[in-house]
């Protein structure tokens, strides 16, 4: 129980110590709703990740357990990307995406998600880099996470010649 707390309490620190100033970013950790996610997205000019999940979803709980409670995944996060969380099951929230209106299960049906957890990274518009379904530990997390802040996919560099070394900046 002790060490329960004791994680909890780095967690709460790292959270607040990672957080941005004024309110307008979330702080790391912290899983916006869609809508106010989106908007905050087209504000900052920060990329999105969206998390698909299911209540019954025992990788989705793995995920959050090792993954997104990981302190640099949560410090990476928080600097550096929007993060939304939706219920893929969910059919009676209204979210506002790219002028149409979905629930969260049309959405995620629109965008092609057949499994879970499965993660879709976007640009601040909307415009959607990349799906990527199953867990992932940090360890492969994190390549995922620096590709798409480099913007390595604008440079025409796949995803996998990223990981393999490739420079997305320029260089070979």
């Amino acid at each position: 129980m002790k060490k329960r707390h004791l994680a909890v309490l780095a967690i709460a620190m790292i959270m607040v110590s990672y957080g941005c100033s004024g309110g307008e970013q979330a702080e790391a950790g912290e899983w916006l709703p869609f809508n106010e996610g989106i908007a905050l997205a087209a504000k900052t000019g920060k990329p999105v990740i969206i998390d698909f999940y299911t209540s019954w979803c025992k990788w989705c709980k793995v995920m959050d357990r090792e993954t997104f409670s990981d302190p640099e995944v949560m410090k990476f996060l928080g600097k550096n990307f929007i993060t939304i969380r939706i219920d893929a099951e969910n059919s009676t929230e209204k979210l506002n995406f790219q002028g149409k209106v979905f629930t969260p299960a049309e959405l995620t049906r629109a965008m092609r998600v057949t499994g879970y957890p499965s993660l879709a990274y976007m640009e601040s518009d909307g415009k959607v880099i990349m799906v990527i379904p199953g867990f992932q530990k940090p360890a492969e997390f994190m390549p995922n996470l620096k590709y798409v802040k480099d913007g390595c996919y604008k440079n025409n560099v796949t995803l996998d010649e990223y990981k393999s070394g490739k420079d997305c900046r320029g260089g070979a």
